[in-house]
């Protein structure tokens, strides 16, 4: 079983959303799918239900803010992982080697205390105050829940109880654990125009309908009576069917 998270550090599984914030995702999401309801039903019914199902949006939006800030994270450890593997090369302990890697950190985002700088301030903080460096670490990487971050958190702590060349492992784990990375932002680039054209293709469809019942609204009249209504809700759970798997496809996970 894990251990709880120590009260008042960074989570980074959860994101607490200001009201401004919140308030922001409900006028987006009700908006949008308020028009979505209009598009394949002009009908009040269908406004209200779909306006409805935008509720659920801050919560979606939620999610992709906790998904961007441990994506940031993880760029920012595999930077700290660089000065790290160095100072162990260059005869350092473990503890000055995260001392460097934060002031490595300061000249890559000057003005800016990004996470990784605060966590390993943290870190550094709790050693002085006679915490063990495992339990500071372990604590870390419990907060992250990143797969990359417990992997070198694990060797580390392996080594410091059981003994062993330190310097080597932890050198060898950071160079698997970088190569991984640099493997997930090549494939980031690659996909990046896909996403794109992702986000182009679910956008689509709407406009278009749009524009007809703009341009033509004679002609999209029978879509809004009888077994119209009923063609109108099956293709609009084509289209979000559609829509789940495009995502699908685009998270690609190494």
């Amino acid at each position: 079983m894990k251990k709880q998270k120590e009260q008042g550090l960074p989570d980074y599984t959860v994101y607490q959303q200001s009201v401004g914030e919140y308030a922001f995702g409900l006028v987006i999401g009700i908006g949008c799918m308020s028009f979505v309801g209009y598009l394949f039903y002009q009908h009040v019914i269908g406004i209200i239900i779909f306006g409805a199902l935008g509720l659920y949006y801050p919560r979606i939006r939620c999610r992709g803010l906790i998904e961007r800030r441990r994506a940031q994270l993880t760029l920012q450890f595999k930077q700290a992982l660089h000065s790290i593997s160095s100072s162990l090369s260059a005869g350092r302990s473990i503890e000055n080697a995260l001392k460097e890697a934060s002031h490595d950190l300061k000249m890559l985002y000057p003005g800016v205390e990004v996470d990784m700088m605060r966590e390993l301030r943290i870190i550094r903080a709790r050693m002085e105050n006679g915490v063990p460096m495992e339990k500071a670490m372990m604590d870390f990487s419990q907060r992250a829940n990143q797969d990359d971050i417990s992997n070198f958190v694990d060797v580390i702590v392996t080594c410091k109880r059981l003994g062993g060349d330190l310097v080597e492992v932890v050198r060898r784990t950071s160079t698997v654990i970088s190569e991984k990375m640099d493997i997930v932002q090549e494939i980031e680039v690659l996909i990046a125009q896909k996403r794109l054209e992702m986000k182009a293709m679910m956008v689509a469809p709407f406009f278009f309908i749009g524009f007809i019942n703009f341009s033509s609204p004679d002609f999209m009249a029978p879509l809004y009576e009888g077994g119209g209504r009923i063609l109108a809700t099956v293709s609009l759970a084509l289209l979000f069917i559609g829509i789940w798997l495009l995502k699908k496809m685009m998270n690609i996970r190494v």
